[in-house]
């Protein structure tokens, strides 16, 4: 272990019991969309204290429709700021950013919940609560890793730009907020919970609706009309072909370990308007996953097209072709290279402080590192505490030992990022 290891480590241990009762309080908070304003005036304060220069701001939602990204279902923002600490370096040296959403999403049905969803009640090395994993636990170990850096009193030569960003469940606009203030350094990490896992690439998404078309007729004599509801199975069918076609184009030995790489889902259907009646129309609407280095427009492109193959497969499509619309929400697809020189250097702390090499897959869900990598010019990579299994589901809980190792790697890699102002780098 060097010295500044050695150093990080100590101070880490020495400051676990605060930064525990510190997650119990931003836990204890329910940030859901809306409600983030008490969790980020908290963690302003935090950062203040830490000796941080920070900015606490507002999205301003006009300005945000401007950018052909955004996407909110809210008009207004008003209690819902963006919180950005910076740690200013001496100059040169590659800067970072380090990005972290508070908002989580609602805690659901309770009776499935065994803990209370916002107490961060601590059982047996873990602690119980919406957001623990996703992802106040990685935010934790952020902010532990500027806080280790300024009290020890180390100097680095490049800036550390820290996110506290509201929106990322709901389509990414407080990142996309803080990149339109100019908050973007030379890379990122993002400690989302990928069980301690490298992530240099995320797949992104876009919401789209598919009306199918029938004609309505008595339901007693139901062979007079064309039932909706029978050509959307058609539909449904000729979409999962697609979703096959697609993955096997896809080779990137990164996803071996995950079953259907970029999935086309239909998440929700309604159709028909009476027991008694052959249904004329149905909706359809889903989400089609985006491969890393594929365009939102590309993947778009590609679906418009394979649906106008359904007048090959049921002559009814002709005459009466489905209907595409793409609404909602969109997720960026993101990706650093491989032999991009932070990946290199996370890689190497992570072995130093776990002692094992990483494993390093390419992620199956989306997050706020394809609008930092696409529209921040911010190559990112995914890294941090926690099973994403747990995230979303009742009993969320994270591993509290994870969230000390990643700090600690973290900070190894911020450290010889940003690199040392001079020699030691620490001031006695």
């Amino acid at each position: 272990m060097t010295n500044l290891q050695e150093k990080i480590h100590h101070w880490l241990q020495e400051n676990r019991p605060q930064a525990i009762q510190f997650l119990q309080q931003i836990v204890k908070l329910p940030s859901t969309q809306g409600n983030e304003l008490a969790v980020q005036e908290l963690i302003a304060l935090k950062l203040k204290q830490i000796g941080l220069e920070v900015d606490q701001w507002e999205l301003d939602g006009h300005e945000l429709k401007k950018q052909p990204y955004f996407f909110s279902n809210r008009e207004t923002f008003t209690g819902s700021p963006n919180v950005v600490g910076i740690l200013k370096g001496s100059g040169g040296g590659n800067s970072i950013v380090l990005n972290g959403h508070v908002d989580v999403v609602p805690a659901g049905d309770l009776s499935q919940w065994e803990q209370p969803p916002y107490q961060g009640l601590i059982e047996d090395g873990k602690m119980y609560g919406r957001g623990t994993t996703d992802m106040k636990g990685g935010n934790l170990a952020l902010y532990l890793v500027v806080e280790a850096i300024k009290q020890l009193n180390i100097q680095l030569m490049g800036d550390v730009i820290l996110h506290s960003v509201v929106e990322e469940e709901s389509g990414g606009a407080g990142t996309l907020a803080a990149i339109m203030k100019g908050y973007s350094a030379s890379a990122a990490i993002i400690p989302e919970p990928t069980d301690m896992r490298i992530f240099p690439k995320q797949q992104g998404s876009k919401w789209f609706r598919i009306l199918v078309k029938g004609r309505s007729a008595h339901g007693g004599t139901r062979y007079h009309g064309v039932s909706a509801i029978e050509k959307s199975a058609i539909v449904v069918k000729h979409i999962e072909e697609l979703e096959t076609i697609r993955n096997e184009r896809l080779t990137d030995p990164l996803y071996n370990n995950i079953p259907i790489p970029v999935p086309i889902n239909i998440g929700r259907i309604e159709g028909g308007d009476w027991p008694s009646s052959v249904a004329y129309i149905v909706k359809l609407e889903g989400r089609i996953g985006i491969f890393p280095n594929e365009k939102i427009e590309e993947a778009q492109a590609e679906l418009d097209d394979w649906l106008k193959k359904l007048a090959d497969i049921d002559p009814w499509f002709k005459d009466h072709p489905v209907t595409l619309e793409w609404y909602g929400a969109q997720w960026l697809p993101g990706a650093i290279d491989e032999t991009h020189p932070l990946m290199a250097i996370l890689q190497t702390n992570y072995k130093t402080v776990v002692g094992t090499d990483p494993i390093i897959e390419a992620s199956p869900w989306g997050t706020d590192g394809g609008l930092l990598t696409q529209v921040g010019e911010t190559p990112s990579i995914v890294f941090g505490p926690g099973t994403s299994s747990m995230a979303h589901f009742p009993n969320e809980y994270i591993e509290l030992d994870e969230i000390f190792k990643a700090a600690e790697i973290i900070a190894l890699t911020v450290i010889d990022w940003c690199q040392l102002a001079k020699p030691g780098g620490v001031n006695e």
